[in-house]
């Protein structure tokens, strides 16, 4: 069975090992100084060995789509020309790089956030259907604001062209592979779920209409970007309210049969994940953040985003609610992964949860605890991730692949507490803010243990 060291192919592309950095929010934006961002945030976890880095959500277009404030876009050739650097830096240490092709959708930043939308009045939110009345009565209370405009057929496919041509730009400017961002409430989910998917045109409907989107995406990157690997997130909307809340929704089947579907299409990868029909806790799992919220400095850039003192309270409020419904539970995704696996030849990639070297060497069957109960080995995924703890630790993959580790079983110094998390919604960097974890990170920096011991 494979270990984390072992190397693993991704669509004809060679990944030196099975560590990933799960997809997070540079903030970037798109300035003089956004390559120079990029690298800082991307470069220390290439420097730690870590095998493949997934640079996090980028906007296919040029004007809405952000989920959060400081999102690049990869619209503009003459933007992405300068992202060769980036991806230079990354190839120098010997790593991959991926880069993760998004839209929101009705998640976008001109639902959400009350000072952009101010400054934005003529902005629409790009819709597969009419908003579900849930969020339609979010919108009567005042919480959200929608104004949505609905995409007629040819418009959804001149949205797939964009994710072609923005995957085109990718690939000229060196990085290895696409990853689309089918998961967190973007619009990737939002044609594959029942919950926002009421289209009566090719794009509605069936299962596999709904799955038709993603189908044009495929064959549009194929067709301007070449055989470049294609992986995707694939949706399970497991932890959603429950009916009568939310009635139409993913199951566990629907995500494993989605994901089967995808490789017959062409896909070369998938990273089955458990989420919500909304944008919540149930992809950050773990701590109420009472620290990112307390903090003074960050108050009035919370209040711009919500429209108010009150209003961040509530929203504080329902954080506060989905820290105990989406308590932390290591590796969470490893069923809907295991699941999968068992049924497609693609590499699965699994994500969510996962924190120390046996979790990994269990996933990817590589130890005795992983065995289906008659002494074979099992595996879950062909690759794990993490994305959080690269907030904490940067060069983190120094310390979990083996030939570096200083312990028998490392594991990461994040405490899943999302202080550094919320700040985001502010435009903030994301890095960790929680002192004791920072310490940590020193004391283990002083010993050493992130630096890598070369071939």
């Amino acid at each position: 069975m494979a270990t984390l060291e072992d190397p693993i192919e991704i669509g004809g592309v060679t990944v030196p090992n099975r560590l990933y950095r799960a997809p997070l929010l540079e903030c970037a934006g798109n300035g003089p100084d956004a390559v120079d961002a990029l690298i800082d945030d991307l470069e220390p976890a290439a420097e730690s060995g870590v095998g493949l880095l997934c640079q996090g959500a980028t906007i296919v277009r040029g004007e809405g789509g952000c989920a959060a404030p400081g999102m690049t876009r990869i619209h503009d050739p003459d933007f992405v020309e300068r992202l060769s650097r980036l991806t230079d830096r990354i190839h120098d240490h010997g790593s991959r790089i991926f880069i993760q092709l998004e839209h929101g959708g009705l998640r976008s930043m001109e639902t959400w956030h009350a000072e952009y939308r101010e400054a934005h009045p003529d902005l629409e939110q790009l819709a597969v259907s009419r908003p579900p009345w849930q969020l339609r009565l979010l919108d009567r209370l005042g919480f959200l604001a929608y104004d949505p405009h609905v995409l007629s057929t040819d418009e959804v496919y001149d949205l797939a062209a964009d994710f072609g041509r923005a995957a085109a730009n990718a690939v000229a400017a060196g990085y290895d592979g696409i990853h689309l961002a089918g998961a967190n409430m973007g619009i990737v989910q939002q044609f594959l779920s029942p919950f926002y998917n009421r289209r009566d045109d090719e794009f509605g409907g069936s299962p596999e209409a709904r799955l038709k989107f993603l189908a044009v995406v495929h064959d549009e990157i194929r067709e301007r970007a070449g055989d470049v690997p294609i992986m995707t997130k694939v949706p399970a909307e497991t932890p959603a309210p429950p009916s009568p809340i939310v009635r139409r929704k993913l199951s566990l089947e629907d995500g494993i049969e989605i994901a089967c579907r995808l490789e017959k299409i062409g896909y070369d990868a998938v990273v089955p994940v458990q989420t919500s029909v909304a944008w919540d806790m149930s992809i950050v799992r773990g701590e109420y953040p009472a620290r990112a919220w307390e903090n003074d400095a960050l108050r009035e850039g919370y209040d711009a985003a919500f429209g108010g003192a009150a209003r961040r309270q509530v929203v504080a409020l329902a954080n506060r609610l989905q820290s105990f419904q989406y308590d932390f539970e290591p590796a969470w995704n490893e069923d809907v992964c295991r699941r999968v696996r068992e049924r497609v030849s693609i590499p699965v990639l699994a994500e969510g949860g996962i924190r120390e070297r046996a979790q990994m060497d269990r996933l990817l069957g590589s130890s005795e605890k992983g065995t289906n109960g008659v002494g074979e080995r099992k595996p879950a995924c062909d690759m794990v991730g993490m994305a959080r703890p690269f907030y904490a630790e940067p060069r983190l993959g120094a310390r979990l692949l083996e030939r570096n580790s200083q312990t028998a079983n490392p594991r990461v110094v994040c405490e899943s507490c999302n202080n550094c998390t919320v700040p985001q919604v502010t435009g903030a960097p994301g890095i960790c803010r929680t002192p004791a974890v920072l310490r940590k990170r020193g004391e283990l920096e002083r010993e050493g243990a992130y630096e890598r011991l070369k071939p």
